[in-house]
């Protein structure tokens, strides 16, 4: 025995496309494979619905350890597919509920000798004189770095993001392959245009593999979000091309943990706190963050909500588009012509024109969250929506066909959904129309 740590030879963010092509190629793969397996046992008289069931837990299992182990682009659609987990039939979701939660707040991290390396590469050779306390095992592990806790040269707490190494190359290789595998992935998230969101995510990744654009982003919320009565932001102290140095921010969970087990009060106070954020960003910074899944929002024991993780992030310098103010708030009152009106001027119709009382069975009922004072999202509501929109027999369906989203829109319109997915996991009742009126410009003008 040589005495060697065979961790030093894992490598969980390897740039080799074909060896991480040939880990994503095994689900489709083993999917088939338990399909026939799952065949079989039905013609020697398993019930049905529970070889199904059994079939999509191991399937399940299986993506959250391949996406979760590889990191990188293939953790980061998984990240992003879980906040759509509340639309899922509960047939469906049940077997993959807590696998997609899995990639919201956890992930396997690299080994510490690997740590090590990157910190010196970043740091110095002698980077424990600037960071004498520094946790081996991390405080959260991601899609593109993971988080370690550390004591900095001045005495102050603070969390170190690190960037795993090769993470360029392998996040274009994954999100290249897994865009070949959207028809599997769509088993998961039935209607789900897969491939859009592929490609909106490799549009964001360089931006959020460059460290100083995130530092200078996250500065930005800082002092936008300074004695805010709903969150709390961590200042940048330095960083370098694939490190990030923050004041730490002590929490006991995130929104993951009050998703599986918070109680009425904190899912409604955790909820409103998030969806006021989301909004309150683009008027008081000019951005948006743009990666709302659970893990990135913290719970603080003073009843904050931390929010981490600024590499997306759309650039709004003039606030939200006023246009979907006036749009929302002319819906809100019943006047679907200077909806379809609108929604033509803005790119939003293809082709023919839409008669505005089919416009108004198509938008109502998700109009219906602006309409009242307080409005509880849940599973059941954002289910029957999905269901009523993508039908083939439905008129909905028809109509969705004649819509588009432009370009300058399309990053808003996931901020808004992955966000509604958020609040319908949670089951929150939340001031949505207060919070429409204070920060959506056009909505109360």
């Amino acid at each position: 025995m040589s005495g060697r740590d065979e961790s030093d030879d894992e490598r969980p963010l390897s740039g080799n496309p074909i060896a991480r092509g040939a880990r994503l190629a095994s689900l489709p793969a083993s999917f088939a494979a338990r399909t026939t397996w799952g065949l079989g046992k039905r013609m020697v008289g398993a019930p049905a619905q529970a070889v199904l069931t059994d079939v999509q837990r191991r399937t399940a299992d299986q993506i959250f350890s391949v996406l979760g182990q590889l990191k990188g682009g293939a953790m980061k659609f998984g990240q992003a597919l879980s906040v759509f987990e509340a639309a899922l039939p509960d047939e469906l979701a049940g077997p993959y509920r807590d696998a997609l939660t899995k990639l919201q707040d956890a992930a396997p991290p690299m080994p510490a000798s690997t740590v090590h390396r990157v910190m010196a590469a970043e740091f110095g050779p002698r980077w424990r004189d600037r960071f004498p306390v520094f946790e081996d095992h991390p405080a959260a592990a991601a899609s593109i770095g993971q988080v370690h806790r550390a004591t900095y040269e001045d005495g102050s707490d603070i969390a170190v993001k690190l960037q795993y190494p090769g993470a360029g190359e392998a996040l274009m290789s994954d999100l290249r392959q897994i865009a070949r595998l959207a028809r599997l992935f769509g088993v998961l998230a039935p209607g789900m245009d897969v491939k859009s969101l592929v490609a909106e995510l490799r549009e964001r990744v360089a931006e959020e593999l460059d460290y100083s654009l995130e530092a200078a982003a996250q500065d930005a919320f800082a002092i936008g979000f300074a004695d805010d009565p709903y969150v709390v932001i961590p200042r940048t102290i330095t960083h370098t091309e694939h490190a990030l140095v923050s004041t730490w921010i002590d929490s006991i969970g995130s929104l993951a943990d009050i998703i599986d087990h918070g109680s009425h009060q904190e899912r409604d106070d955790y909820g409103e706190a998030f969806v006021r954020f989301l909004f309150a960003g683009p008027a008081r910074v000019g951005l948006l963050h743009a990666d709302p899944h659970p893990g990135n929002f913290r719970i603080r024991e003073d009843g904050l909500l931390g929010v981490v993780d600024y590499g997306a992030v759309a650039r709004l310098p003039d606030g939200l588009p006023d246009t979907i103010g006036r749009l929302l708030r002319a819906a809100v009152d019943g006047d679907y012509g200077t909806v379809v009106d609108g929604l033509r001027d803005e790119g939003f119709l293809r082709g023919a024109d839409l008669d505005p009382e089919i416009m108004e069975r198509y938008l109502a009922p998700l109009v219906e969250p602006a309409r009242q004072q307080s409005f509880t999202f849940s599973r059941s509501w954002l289910r029957s929506q999905g269901q009523r929109l993508s039908r083939p027999d439905a008129e909905g369906f028809g109509t969705a066909r004649q819509l588009n989203i432009p370009r300058e829109y399309l990053l808003i319109h996931r901020v808004w959904m992955g966000g509604v997915g958020v609040l319908c996991q949670l089951g929150a009742t939340a001031p949505f129309r207060e919070i429409l009126a204070e920060s959506l410009p056009g909505f109360d003008d």
